[in-house]
């Protein structure tokens, strides 16, 4: 297979599979590439038999739009991560959500069907599936994760529970974010100047700081 895909095998879905298994592993799973450039739609809403994506270069978001076109981002996605693996073992279930390229991407597209619905797997196959029922279930509680972000009612408790998630993300008070404000804002669903207004008071007031996408909590007991 060569070293492009090599990193895939320290990636969650690829955990555990041998190097020498990797490329017969893709080619059961009839495995193809693509290049997005930036703000591409590489998945649509409603599109149903959908295969599982990785991403290979580049980042994405997953976007909810409603009918009026609001959008909410849902989720980043950076290389070596996956979307759509619920939709892809379930292909008439049309999609709910929307994957763009936030930047410059490439992304390989894999069939899991052909793994599903083979009543025999060998040990790489058998892993692949196990693999794949963990990235679903962590995705699930990052899902769970934006409602915590999302409850709140003003919008310095939904950035409070934003940024001390990703402080305990980062096990430190200083980390970097992956959006940009307009990205904040449609992810946290709220008013982008109403969240700029309101970062500025809580830089003002001490418990804050930060330049662009880097950030600092400070405790001021």
């Amino acid at each position: 297979m060569g070293t492009k895909y090599d990193f895939l095998l320290k990636t969650p879905l690829f955990q555990g599979i041998h190097e020498d298994a990797l490329k017969p592993l893709l080619k059961s799973m009839h495995y193809s590439t693509k290049k997005y450039k930036k703000d591409e739609l590489i998945l649509h809403t409603g599109d149903t038999g959908r295969p599982l994506g990785i991403v290979l270069s580049g980042k994405v978001h997953i976007e909810k739009c409603d009918f009026w076109g609001n959008k909410t981002i849902l989720d980043s996605l950076g290389k070596g991560q996956v979307f759509a693996e619920t939709y892809a073992c379930n292909p008439d279930i049309p999609l709910m959500v929307s994957v763009v390229a936030r930047d410059d991407c490439e992304i390989m597209f894999l069939e899991v069907l052909s793994l599903l619905a083979d009543k025999t797997h060998s040990h790489s196959e058998q892993q692949i599936l196990t693999n794949l029922f963990r990235v679903s279930a962590r995705k699930n509680l990052i899902l769970s994760q934006r409602i915590f972000h999302t409850s709140p009612k003003t919008i310095r408790g939904r950035l409070i529970s934003y940024l001390s998630a990703q402080a305990t993300l980062s096990d430190s008070p200083y980390f970097d974010i992956d959006f940009d404000r307009q990205q904040l804002a449609d992810y946290l669903n709220v008013d982008r100047s109403a969240l700029s207004a309101e970062l500025g008071r809580m830089k003002r007031e001490g418990l804050i700081d930060f330049q662009k996408n880097s950030f600092k909590l400070i405790n001021l007991e």
